[in-house]
């Protein structure tokens, strides 16, 4: 079975804080965990030294074991520059679709073909 590190959360209802955890991948985001390894404030500013609380030498003895950290967790590795993380993009995702990308192109013939031919 894969170990994953990944965010727990805690905390009240909007006033969230998550526990860095090293857990089995089937078990529930707030279930058992195998351990702590840091902690995330969301609340706290983005400078201040208690946002993010991560004990990197067991986190490497973790990557070193074969856990796969969560997008979050890689975010935040790679900002400590334990690992590399490659930048997402999705350029198909966001295109219009081939009838959209169609009528798109024949808008802009028609706009074209009355630009080039001044009215008389």
């Amino acid at each position: 079975m894969g170990v994953k590190i990944r965010l727990a959360r805690g905390g009240a209802k909007k006033q969230a804080h998550y526990n860095i955890i090293v857990s089995p991948s089937r078990t529930p985001r707030d279930g058992r965990f195998i351990e702590k390894i840091g902690t995330y404030d969301p609340t706290l500013p983005s400078e201040h030294a208690g946002r993010l609380k991560l004990d990197l030498e067991r986190t490497k003895y973790w990557l070193g074991c074969g856990a796969e950290p969560t997008d979050r967790v890689k975010r935040f590795l790679a900002a400590a520059g334990v690992l590399q993380r490659e930048p997402r993009a999705y350029p198909q995702k966001g295109k219009p679709k081939a009838k959209a990308q169609a009528r798109l192109k024949g808008a802009a013939e028609a706009k074209a073909g009355t630009e080039a031919s001044p009215g008389a």
